[in-house]
């Protein structure tokens, strides 16, 4: 109705980025690097 008048809001927060969580990307890269191995291992055990 009245677009002349001025709405006076509090801004918003600015919202914070999400960080990983350094223990579970520790977590993620240790289990890949056991992955890996295994991988590897069975690789050679069976295939070569």
């Amino acid at each position: 109705m009245n677009e002349n008048v001025i709405k006076f809001r509090r801004p918003e927060p600015p919202k914070q980025p999400r960080k990983p969580n350094p223990q579970l990307r520790k977590l993620a890269i240790i289990v890949g690097v056991i992955a890996f191995f295994a991988a590897a291992w069975a690789y050679f055990q069976y295939l070569a």
